[in-house]
């Protein structure tokens, strides 16, 4: 018997909705990188796109753990000469809260085409609404 292996235009896409609310940045993110590229299915291949799609609430209510939020930087180049800018964590999450968690999942995830695929499935939202209600998104417990 041969193993089985998933093609992309056979697989069934689901919608997931995790709540970030309370909860640490790292293991949302991770989560939802998990369900991104499909690992969380029976059918799983590494080689083809089987990931569902994710809408994260409540992005400005993560937390970071420690003294992250002081401490932890993102930075930036402008393309300039010396213009290397960078942004303490706890200024970035008053501000873009949906970035700080886009970017954590997209560490997480393949720096290949399928890695960029599964990105384009994410939604992240900083407050509980979110405008995907009609696909009726599961609820993804952690």
């Amino acid at each position: 018997m041969s193993t089985y292996m998933a093609k992309a235009q056979d697989v069934a896409r689901k919608w997931y909705l995790i709540d970030a609310a309370g909860k640490p940045l790292g293991r949302v993110a991770t989560q939802a990188a998990t369900l991104l590229r499909g690992k969380h299915k029976p059918v799983f291949t590494p080689h083809a796109d089987c990931g569902d799609h994710v809408v994260i609430i409540n992005a400005e209510k993560a937390v970071l753990t420690g003294k992250k939020l002081e401490q932890k930087y993102y930075y930036r180049h402008t393309g300039y000469i010396g213009n290397h800018k960078k942004v303490r964590y706890d200024r970035l999450m008053e501000t873009k809260p949906e970035f700080v968690v886009y970017k954590a999942v997209k560490g997480m995830l393949p720096d290949n085409t399928l890695g960029r695929k599964a990105l384009t499935r994410l939604r992240v939202s900083a407050s509980a609404e979110h405008p995907h209600q009609s696909q009726k998104p599961e609820e993804w417990a952690l």
